[in-house]
């Protein structure tokens, strides 16, 4: 009996194992679901936080945890779709004295490659780039898993989200006026949360 129960719990194992394999070969390619999917940042105000998100984005996604190696990542942010819910302040950001837009209007992030950390994290190594300059630059991204989309028919839902801290002066975003006068951190916190439908 005892030999029995452990057969059958090595069939149920690699039955799940190699189930769960071939539904992530079904969602290689994915597109991104914008209306589900978000860009959102915080940054210390004096004492408050500011938080705010970048509305227009683009992304290219090809995932599967079994063959990292041809895996990839892509970003590409339009600088001009910040949105602090304050127009005076994104007018401000979009100036010279932060994001100079109307010379870099852009930012793009493109994976080189994908660690699998365990426990479904895995770090993005990529070349983000921000005002012209390329940076080396880690995205830890938590995959969230797979499934049939409860509202698409013939469609599979992925779902992504990451978090992760960076020094906006490191990027030449602002030179430090604000930061030395105490008004505006240095320190931003940025959320990636995104939803892929297979294509």
């Amino acid at each position: 009996m005892k030999h029995y129960l452990q057969v059958v719990t090595l069939v149920l194992f690699f039955s799940q194992l190699f189930g769960w394999q071939t539904v992530y070969g079904e969602v290689k390619s994915l597109s991104v679901d914008k209306a589900h999917s978000n860009i959102y940042f915080s940054i210390d105000h004096i004492f408050s936080k500011i938080n705010g998100r970048f509305d227009d984005f683009e992304a290219e996604i090809r995932f599967d945890p079994a063959d990292l190696e041809g895996s990839r990542f892509y970003f590409k942010i339009m600088v001009d779709s910040i949105d602090t819910n304050i127009a005076k302040r994104d007018k401000h950001l979009l100036s010279s004295d932060f994001f100079d837009a109307g010379k870099y209007p852009e930012m793009t992030f493109e994976s080189v490659s994908i660690t699998d950390m365990g426990d479904s994290r895995f770090d993005v190594l990529g070349k983000l780039t921000v005002k012209g300059q390329v940076y080396d630059f880690v995205l830890p991204l938590v995959f969230a898993g797979v499934k049939d989309h409860p509202a698409i028919s013939g469609k599979k839902v992925a779902g992504f989200n990451g978090t992760v801290t960076l020094d906006r002066l490191a990027y030449r975003v602002g030179g430090g006026k604000f930061y030395d006068m105490g008004i505006i951190g240095k320190d931003v916190d940025v959320l990636v949360s995104l939803e892929a439908l297979s294509r």
